[in-house]
Formats: C-alpha cells, structure tokens, sequence
C-alpha cells in the first residue's frame, strides 16, 4: 500500500539511518538499502536525501531506469501543499 507524504516528511528523512527518501516527479523513494548498490555512489544519493531529485535523475538516468528499481524502492507519492 502507498503512503502519503508531505515534503516535510521527505525532508525529515535524509540519512541512511532516518531512512533515505528522494523525490522523483512525485512519487517518493527510499534508497538506503540501494545506497551500496548505486552505480553513481552512495554520495550522490547522500546529497539528495530528503529532497526533490527529479532534475538530477532524469540528467543521468532514461525510464527503464525507473521501471527497474521504482518498483520495490518506491513508498508512496508526495501530497500537494494547500494552495492559500
């Protein structure tokens, strides 16, 4: 089942201890179990920890990426903040 988060919750999430969540066009990620595993480094998912990492993903990545490791990463989606 997904969850729901606001990007307060996302932020509050960004070590690999507190669990490591990233923001992929919505949809929310946690990659501390992939830390070691990524390609790239387990630095470069540090730095974007608790934050929106769309423009970082998709510079590096293409979607099979996504479809790849989206599945069994992704936790949920990001609610909207309430327009004022």
């Amino acid at each position: 089942m997904s969850q729901t988060f606001s990007k307060k919750d996302v932020a509050a999430h960004n070590t690999v201890d507190n669990g490591l969540y990233i923001i992929i066009d919505g949809d929310v990620y946690d990659v501390a179990k992939f830390v070691d595993e990524h390609p790239g480094g387990a630095k470069i998912l540090k730095r974007v920890g608790g934050k929106d990492a769309s423009k970082q993903f998709w510079k590096y990545h293409n979607e099979s990426v996504l479809k790849k490791y989206g599945p069994k990463l992704k936790i949920g989606t990001v609610k909207e903040d309430a327009k004022l």
